[in-house]
């Protein structure tokens, strides 16, 4: 790893109550939007292309994992057809559907809700960004 990431974010932590299932979806979803595991330890995986920016955890005060309204994760994909594989693969892994892949202008996206119940999003820019 270089010194160089292109992301205004360190990383961030979701909490879960069944680490193997959790790690089991990102393991399957990640891969669609060119992120794998990056890092391991003993309660916790870290996802992403080059740097670990995406964390699967046991909550360090093993308390459950709980999720936030109003919060959600969004992963950059690289195309729409990602996005679509993305929907797709979380879906059949058991995800629970928060808006099927379509324009958000200006972008493509799709929200799911994985096995914990954090909302997710995958997302491509298929739109100009106006800068005021």
């Amino acid at each position: 790893m270089g010194s160089e990431n292109p992301s205004i974010m360190s990383h961030v932590s979701i909490g879960t109550n069944n680490f193997d299932a959790a790690t089991a979806f990102y393991d399957l979803v990640m891969p669609t939007i060119g992120a794998r595991r990056i890092l391991e330890i003993s309660r916790g995986v870290a996802y992403g292309k080059a740097f670990p920016e995406f964390w699967v955890q046991v909550p360090h005060d093993d308390n459950a994992a709980q999720t936030a309204n109003g919060t959600h994760f969004a992963f950059f994909a690289p195309s729409k057809s990602a996005v679509d594989d993305f929907w797709e693969i979380a879906i059949k892994a058991g995800a629970k559907e928060e808006g099927e892949p379509g324009s958000r202008q200006p972008y493509y996206g799709c929200f799911v809700r994985d096995l914990d119940g954090h909302k997710i999003e995958a997302m491509t820019w298929d739109g100009k960004l106006e800068h005021s």
